[in-house]
């Protein structure tokens, strides 16, 4: 006979909290950030290794390779902070995760919700993604939620409108 829990529930009655269902970030915000790296750091590199080889000689420039050693860091950097931003709806509250070195977990309560906005900035809707921003009472619980798909940000948007208006009425 087998002892311990079987995953039905618990000694109280009540159905074990199961794991939620996590949906992590569309690459398109990948790409962009990896694209805005390169468009920063290789024309830096170019202006150094020229500046340096005018001014100090052709030794000196090859401190131009020090910026595209922190591109190839950044480039493998930002896929791991990629990865690790992700949400999940849960029946109360919505969590958002985000780190690696230093994890954050956000968790908010429907029925503090304020106002929820999607903005678009110009670079995003090129690439065809959109921001949702979460504002409580509490400044310092904002959160916010970027490079999301349009659609599924404004689908989000919605559903967290209704959730956070049915919940506020029953406080």
């Amino acid at each position: 006979m087998e002892t311990g829990a079987t995953g039905t529930s618990d000694i109280a009655g009540t159905p074990p909290e199961t794991e939620p269902a996590w949906t992590g970030l569309p690459p398109g915000l990948l790409k962009l950030r990896r694209l805005l790296l390169v468009l920063w750091l290789v024309p830096l590199a170019a202006a150094v290794g020229v500046l340096l080889w005018i001014l100090a000689g052709p030794a000196w420039a090859a401190f131009a390779l020090l910026p595209l050693a922190v591109l190839l860091w950044g480039w493998v950097m930002l896929g791991r902070n990629w990865r690790s931003w992700r949400y999940a709806e849960r029946a109360d509250d919505l969590l958002i995760t985000r780190g690696i070195l230093w994890h954050q977990e956000t968790i908010v309560p429907y029925g503090r919700m304020q106002l929820v906005e999607v903005t678009s900035g110009p670079l995003e809707r090129k690439f065809g993604l959109a921001s949702l921003q979460l504002h409580t009472a509490a400044a310092a619980t904002d959160a916010t939620i970027p490079g999301l798909v349009p659609a599924e940000a404004e689908r989000l948007r919605d559903r967290l409108t209704e959730l956070g208006e049915a919940r506020s009425a029953g406080l």
